[in-house]
Parts: C-alpha cells; structure tokens; sequence
C-alpha cells in the first residue's frame, strides 16, 4: 500500500518560488509513474507535470517554463521546483503515484499554495 507525504506549500509573493516534495512509502521499484496536479478555489483539478521512474517527463504546456519535476528514486521522493509564481498558480497541490502494472492512482491529501499580488 502506498503512503504519500507532501511538504513545501505556503505563502509566497508573486515572482517568488517554492519547491514541493512528496514522499512515497513504497519502494522505487514499486512505484512507475508520480506526478503532480493541482486545484484552484472553484475550478477542477488539472495536471501539473508527471514522470516516470526513468526521468521521462511531462507538463502543462503552460507551465514548462516555469516549473520544473524531479524525481529521486531512492528516497521514493517527487519534487516540484515551482519558479516565478503568479497569483493564478494559487491551488491545493496534490502528489499522485501509480504501481507498475496497476491503473490504480494513489493521492496525497493535497498542500495548499497561495501566491499574493
């Protein structure tokens, strides 16, 4: 069973950054896909970036510049390096990972990031 622990969120001025990580329980063989999506107050969750165990990545096209995904497989851990933020990146960040093999999405309880004007 996969356990996911998110760290990073806060509140940061418009321009600044943050970096995000998220800790999975399982081990790196266990775990084939992490990533992370977003939510915005009144609007659905969106992806932000995803990648696979062999570093292979994959962004919001809108975010490429900006933002950037990492992953360290022996710590079982994912990263989100988040540059020049916008008051429209405001959210609750959530971590997902997925076993090899399975369709199944194992979430984290979410991080909540603000970005002020």
């Amino acid at each position: 069973q996969v356990q996911l622990v998110e760290s990073g969120g806060g509140l940061v001025q418009a321009g600044g950054s943050l970096r995000l990580s998220c800790a999975a329980s399982g081990s790196a063989a266990s775990i084939s896909v992490m990533g992370w999506y977003r939510q915005p107050p009144g609007k659905q969750r969106e992806l932000v970036a995803t990648i696979t165990s062999g570093g292979t990545t994959n962004y919001a096209d809108s975010l490429k510049s900006r933002f950037i995904i990492s992953r360290d497989n022996a710590k079982n851990t994912v990263y989100l390096q988040m540059n020049s933020l916008k008051a429209e990146d405001t959210a609750v960040y959530y971590c997902k990972a997925r076993q090899p093999g399975s369709p199944y999405n194992f979430w984290g309880q979410g991080t909540q990031v603000t970005v002020s004007s």
